[in-house]
């Protein structure tokens, strides 16, 4: 008999995992705040670049967020990290390759929705491989919590810009 945390096709049965709480309590409410913000600027100001990525905490520690046209285009790229980040865990957790697909680029207006979909499937997708899951991303094979770290600290990006 599956257990209720296999929701898709293939997906072994996997306990849910604790560890990922604190990080899912972040991601979640930076969701919230980057989808709600999005969704109450007008078309102008959308179409208007966001504020500039912020410097790094430590100048020999990677570097700044990225710089993009508008804050539109902001939200759409941020949007395809969480896409790309639950796509990742979806196919480790089935043992297949990793299906990454572009999103569409829906008009300025429809972006906070974007964001909030992308949002809620990486949340989805944690229940479905642990945190030290090996996954599979163009950069390479790392643990799976270090892939969403990742895309939170873009969403992070985006909510501090906007």
């Amino acid at each position: 008999m599956k257990s209720p945390l296999a929701r898709l096709a293939a997906v072994p049965d996997q306990p849910a995992t604790s560890s990922w709480d604190g990080l899912r309590d972040e991601i979640a409410a930076d969701v919230r705040r980057v989808s709600d913000r999005l969704r109450t600027l007008s078309a102008t100001r959308l179409a208007a670049p966001p504020a500039p990525p912020a410097p790094p905490a430590r100048p020999h520690v990677g570097g700044a967020g990225e710089d993009h046209a508008s804050r539109a285009a902001a939200g759409r790229a941020v949007a395809q990290r969480l896409a790309d980040a639950a796509a990742d865990l979806e196919a480790a957790a089935a043992g297949v390759e990793p299906g990454r697909r572009p999103l569409p680029e829906l008009p300025d207006l429809s972006v906070g929705d974007q964001v909030a979909v992308a949002g809620h499937d990486l949340l989805a997708a944690l229940d479905l491989a642990g945190p030290d899951t090996p996954v599979r991303t163009p950069g390479g094979r790392r643990a799976a919590e270090e892939a969403v770290r990742a895309a939170a600290r873009a969403l992070m990006d985006v909510r501090r810009r906007l």
